[in-house]
């Protein structure tokens, strides 16, 4: 039977699977208006302020996809730090910033902020901004993370997070991220899996609270992993996070649900490591449906969902 929205490998039985475990950001959450409108506004105040920049181009969607789709940009900051790099070395050598861009992107891999770093100090100096970044570093001390994370948390959760004073006052933008789970779904989820229902998402627990409330408790917390709250070591695409959930739950077959590269990656090494992982990824709260289908798809992913209200229809629990 065909269901609009679901495109699976019907090899694969779904029968079997004894545990979920969920990211959060572009599943659980839409965050088209929080985390990815910080990324932009990171961006062009970093280039303002301390690059002098005033002209440049917007990290718009089409740029975040393409970063994310090279399996190495799960965390934003990197993602916001790309882009600036980027934009400030097309500027030395006088290019086409959007153009330049796409090159980076092509030439970025899993490796993440790594891969683009090797590649542009290939091409010109930019020893000067990344001085004045020295990204990465801790959240609380470092310039970007600081810059990043004032913008997205807002004055309040940022002094009740860090215990600092935010440089701006305007309301934090993840009070537009938009909450897709809800109380019905995970009712037909906890019929199918009781309490093995987890989550492994790169964001911290405080941040993930505030968006899903009271939510958040229905969870298997003790087996969940918020790699935010974690050493950088332990950021996706590393399995050690999703293998130590399905560990903890006792899963023989996971489902992980995802929407990025990263996550499809993870999944895949958990399989190879010995824990069997089917990855689920989820492609509606992209600006680019389509695109991110055949990202997918060109990658042999044998269950994509237009929608996380999709699970109980492909797992028969309504």
């Amino acid at each position: 039977m065909t269901i609009p929205g679901v495109y699976i490998d019907e090899s694969i039985d779904l029968r079997k699977v004894d545990g979920i475990i969920f990211d959060c950001d572009g599943v659980l959450i839409d965050i088209t208006k929080s985390y990815d409108s910080t990324i932009t506004n990171t961006v062009q105040y970093i280039l303002e302020k301390f690059a002098k920049i005033n002209d440049s181009i917007r990290i718009d969607h089409s740029i975040i996809d393409g970063f994310k789709s090279t399996g190495g940009f799960n965390d934003e900051v990197d993602l916001a730090y790309a882009g600036i790099l980027s934009i400030v070395a097309a500027k030395k050598l006088q290019k086409d910033s959007k153009l330049f861009i796409n090159n980076v992107i092509n030439n970025a891999n899993s490796t993440g902020i790594i891969s683009v770093e090797k590649f542009l100090e290939k091409l010109v100096d930019i020893s000067d901004i990344k001085s004045i970044l020295d990204y990465p570093g801790p959240h609380n001390t470092n310039l970007l993370y600081q810059i990043f994370d004032q913008i997205f948390y807002g004055p309040e959760l940022y002094f009740k997070m860090y215990g600092k004073k935010s440089n701006f006052s305007e309301s934090g933008l993840i009070n537009y991220d938009d909450v897709i789970i809800n109380d019905s779904l995970i009712k037909k989820l906890q019929n199918r899996f009781t309490s093995k229902i987890a989550l492994v998402t790169g964001r911290g627990k405080e941040s993930v609270n505030y968006s899903l409330k009271n939510m958040l408790k229905t969870f298997d917390l003790k087996n969940s992993a918020f790699l935010e709250d974690e050493s950088r070591s332990m950021a996706k695409p590393n399995p050690e996070p999703l293998i130590r959930c399905i560990s903890g739950m006792n899963s023989k077959i996971t489902l992980y649900v995802g929407d990025s590269m990263e996550d499809f990656i993870m999944a895949k090494k958990a399989t190879i490591l010995g824990n069997e992982t089917i990855f689920c990824g989820i492609i509606g709260t992209s600006k680019d449906p389509e695109k991110k289908l055949k990202l997918f798809q060109n990658n042999e992913a044998v269950l994509i969902l237009d929608s996380i209200n999709l699970i109980p229809k492909i797992l028969n629990l309504e």
